[in-house]
């Protein structure tokens, strides 16, 4: 059975543009794939521009940030009981903060996406097809990106910027390996086997994040302009 006969088709807003003035450009990849630095450098650009941006990132809802923070802490979350927290996260953030900044014409850029869990959800045993109907409200984004890496690049950019990598980060409450490193590869190779079938299933843009930094920048800006370019945002 190939991976198309095992997702479902159910309506989604994820397949069909939003009707808002605004426009929702996105950012994917495992970590240490350097989307944050990416994202953080388009806003200069598009301030630089004249547009009005507004920025949100994953996990970031105050409704239920203290409640994932320890149900980790004391390694208490089920991998669905992951799934439905992050979901109530992205439900708050989209309906008080996403969909009123795209009302009011804004370029609303997110530092990951519904897609993240159907990347890190899915690598913990969820089953897609439900992580997918979980999240059928999500608006759909105008510029998704995807930036790809090898795990090997990852880890290491990760050694480098601090003292250790985190637990869930790694996979460790999956037990695929008592070594931190070790377990990280496995996990987030998993993932990373995730988005690369979601190119096709959602539309995501690839970007070599293995480049030089401006490289990608100067491809980032290059999709931007051209998501860009109508009368509205002339």
């Amino acid at each position: 059975m190939t991976r198309a006969q095992t997702l479902p088709s159910p309506a989604s807003k994820l397949v069909e543009p939003h009707p808002y003035p605004g426009r929702l450009i996105i950012v994917e990849g495992i970590d240490g794939s350097g989307k944050s630095t990416q994202i953080a450098l388009a806003q200069r650009w598009l301030h630089a521009r004249g547009f009005r941006t507004f920025f949100t990132e994953w996990n970031s809802s105050l409704l239920v940030k203290s409640a994932s923070r320890m149900g980790k802490k004391k390694d208490l979350l089920t991998p669905t009981t992951f799934s439905l927290l992050h979901a109530t996260d992205f439900a708050d953030r989209l309906y008080y903060k996403i969909v009123p900044a795209l009302k009011a014409g804004m370029i609303v850029l997110a530092d990951r996406y519904a897609y993240t869990a159907f990347g890190r959800d899915v690598a913990r045993g969820v089953s897609p097809r439900w992580v997918r109907a979980l999240y059928s409200f999500a608006v759909r984004p105008d510029v998704a990106l995807y930036f790809r890496v090898p795990v090997d690049v990852s880890l290491e950019r990760i050694r480098r910027g601090r003292a250790k990598i985190k637990y869930h980060e790694a996979g460790m409450d999956l037990r695929l390996s008592d070594d931190v490193y070790e377990s990280f590869r496995l996990f987030q190779g998993r993932i990373i086997q995730e988005y690369d079938g979601m190119v096709d299933e959602f539309g995501l843009q690839v970007i070599d994040a293995s480049r030089e930094i401006d490289d990608q920048q100067q491809q980032v800006r290059d999709l931007l302009g051209a998501a860009l370019r109508d009368t509205s945002y002339a």
